[in-house]
C-alpha cells in the first residue's frame, strides 16, 4: 500500500491504552511554534506523502498522541515527517524511527 493512501487517527494525550491499542505504533507530537499545525505528513521515500488526520489541528504549545493505522503495519519503521502550518509554511522533513518506544517529535 502506498503511503499516499494511508489514513491515520488522533487520540488525546492521557488516554488509557486498551489491549487492542497495545499493538499499535504511536508517538507524541508537540507544536513548539506560534502557528497552528494544520497537517502532519509522513513518507518512506520523501516522494509520496501520506498524512495523519489531526482534526482541527495542533495548537501552539499543545501535545497530542498520534496513532498509526493498522493498514501501515507493512511499512518500514524509518519515515520522513513534516508539518504544514496555518501561516502557509512547512517544516523541513526529518527522519524518525517510529518503532522506537516513547517517540516524541517537536515541530
Amino acid at each position: 500500500m502506498s503511503v499516499a493512501a494511508i489514513s491515520f487517527g488522533v487520540a488525546g494525550i492521557g488516554m488509557m491504552a486498551t489491549a487492542a491499542q497495545a499493538e499499535e505504533f504511536s508517538f507524541t507530537a508537540t507544536n513548539t511554534t506560534k502557528s497552528n499545525i494544520t497537517e502532519v505528513f509522513v513518507s518512506e521515500n520523501k516522494g509520496e506523502w501520506g498524512y495523519f488526520d489531526i482534526g482541527s489541528g495542533i495548537k501552539p504549545g499543545a501535545t497530542v498522541n498520534l496513532v498509526w493505522d493498522q493498514s501501515t503495519n507493512s511499512e518500514g519503521c524509518s519515515q520522513w515527517v513534516k508539518a504544514a502550518y496555518a501561516d502557509g509554511s512547512e517544516s523541513e522533513p526529518a527522519k524518525f524511527d517510529f518503532c522506537e518506544n516513547g517517540l516524541e517529535i517537536e515541530f
